[in-house]
């Protein structure tokens, strides 16, 4: 059986917070660019985590609501981002979030997306959305190859991780967003991003993602052994480096 994906990552906050990427300011820049992003909007970031992409979006001076179903991750949003003012945590769901009607320019979803109720999301978020609203959608997608260090640490998930394959967001289909939005085209931007690790930071990067063993599962040391064996064969002044493209995808919905 399938994990709730709203209670996926509660046994991951403390890796997801310390590990996971931030996101790119060119994001921002190319929404200012294309007059999506402005000044004095409303923006509902659904699935926000532990809020690393509403801290950059807390960046804009916007008023920021993060709605995040699950508690423990938006428990440690809150201690993070409490001291910003235009911060506020909602307890609600891409399916129901509980703001009100017409109230949102703009809705994100990074590194979210993909776990959502698609049917019953779209008519949330029309709901929710102020006529011409726009989505943004995000991924923070790793490169399975670019380097040797990233080839092999993609053939140390699928060897270890049975469920790899059927969580990752790489199996996102552009179709389906396309279906998600309606006629009104999509756009595309994507930028580059980059994390460098000592062997407790891929360790705890590693250990931040819902489909990994925890750590008194029997195949959980096998894991670990074969990660510390290319860290150490990859390795560069007791670093390596993980590479992602970071890819957006932003428009309207249409009903």
């Amino acid at each position: 059986m399938r994990k709730d994906p709203t209670k996926r990552f509660s046994d991951r906050v403390e890796n997801y917070v310390k590990y996971r990427p931030s996101y790119p300011i060119n994001l921002i820049d190319h929404l200012r660019k294309n007059n999506i992003l402005t000044t004095g909007q409303n923006i509902a970031d659904i699935g926000s985590g532990t809020g690393i992409f509403s801290r950059l979006l807390l960046t804009t001076e916007n008023n920021i609501f993060a709605v995040e179903p699950n508690k423990e991750m938006r428990i440690a949003a809150e201690k993070s981002l409490q001291n910003k003012p235009n911060f506020n945590s909602i307890n609600g769901s891409a399916e129901n979030t509980t703001l009100k009607e017409n109230s949102i320019d703009i809705i994100t979803a990074a590194q979210s997306f993909h776990w959502f109720d698609l049917e019953k999301t779209k008519k949330e978020f029309l709901r929710i959305l102020k006529p011409n609203g726009y989505i943004v959608l995000v991924w923070n997608v790793r490169k399975s190859e670019g380097s040797p260090f990233s080839t092999e640490y993609e053939k140390l998930l699928k060897s270890h991780i049975p469920e790899y394959s059927q969580v990752s967001h790489r199996n996102i289909d552009l179709t389906r967003l396309g279906n998600f939005t309606g006629p009104n085209d999509l756009q595309e931007f994507s930028c580059q991003n980059i994390q460098v690790f000592d062997f407790e930071g891929i360790k705890g990067r590693l250990q931040s993602s819902s489909y990994t063993p925890t750590e008194e599962r029997a195949e959980y040391s096998i894991l670990i052994k074969d990660l510390k064996e290319i860290f150490n064969r990859f390795q560069v002044d007791g670093v390596v480096q993980l590479l992602y493209t970071c890819e957006m995808y932003f428009g309207q919905l249409n009903k």
